[in-house]
């Protein structure tokens, strides 16, 4: 109280005018293998927290992980593997691709994502085209990534963890955001969001969320 005579807050939104952000959802049904998972997953998480004495919140977040992963496409099993499951979202997201003309981020929450996406666009677009910036990624590359998504054409796909590439990055030459994932931090999201959405930006914003219908998707954007 002893400062607030003497200070002031402006908004984003009061001191820059930005281009107008636009939200929109792509819906993806779960194949029927990833729906039996699913199900399965779902009453042995139910089963373990109601046998728990006392459920504490890393227990729910870790049944919780495991149902999104399903919905993603692939599950961790205990003893570090990785079991992939045909899914509807990778199919979806190149649908998407092939409408833009311009440049994209996507995010996704997962390594395993983010390989399995990078992999897939090299595919169809060319092994130049795409770029990922999350844990792995050298630290001396990680500017030189963005530069060359900045102002070289070739490179149209930027394929990011939020949590690695979601603060203080400038991806304005891009004004599709694709959420291929996402998780509960809500600053981490709108963080990651404006990464396209700031000074140097001059086109109106396109975000898209991938979500698995009837899945803990919806809770999470929801």
């Amino acid at each position: 109280n002893s400062i607030k005579p003497y200070s002031f807050r402006v908004t984003k939104e009061e001191c820059l005018d930005l281009p107008e952000k636009t939200y929109t959802m792509r819906s993806i049904e779960l194949t029927a293998e990833q729906k039996s998972m699913y199900d399965q997953m779902k009453k042995s998480a139910v089963a373990l927290l109601a046998d728990m004495e006392m459920v504490t919140a890393n227990a729910v977040i870790t049944q919780l992980l495991r149902l999104h992963q399903i919905s993603c496409g692939f599950v961790n099993t205990d003893d570090g593997n990785v079991v992939e499951i045909k899914n509807n979202r990778m199919s979806e997201l190149l649908a998407i691709l092939e409408e833009l003309s311009g440049k994209a981020i996507i995010w996704a929450n997962y390594r395993h994502d983010i390989l399995a996406i990078e992999r897939e666009i090299a595919k169809v677009y060319g092994p130049s085209s795409v770029a990922t910036y999350f844990g792995d990624t050298d630290g001396e590359e990680r500017q030189n990534i963005v530069d060359k998504f900045q102002t070289e054409d070739g490179l149209r796909f930027f394929v990011g963890q939020p949590r690695t590439g979601g603060y203080g990055l400038t991806l304005t030459a891009a004004s599709t955001v694709i959420y291929y994932s996402n998780n509960y931090d809500l600053e981490v999201r709108l963080q990651s969001e404006d990464r396209a959405h700031r000074i140097g930006q001059n086109n109106a914003v396109t975000y898209i969320d991938l979500i698995a219908q009837k899945t803990v998707d919806e809770k999470i954007v929801g």
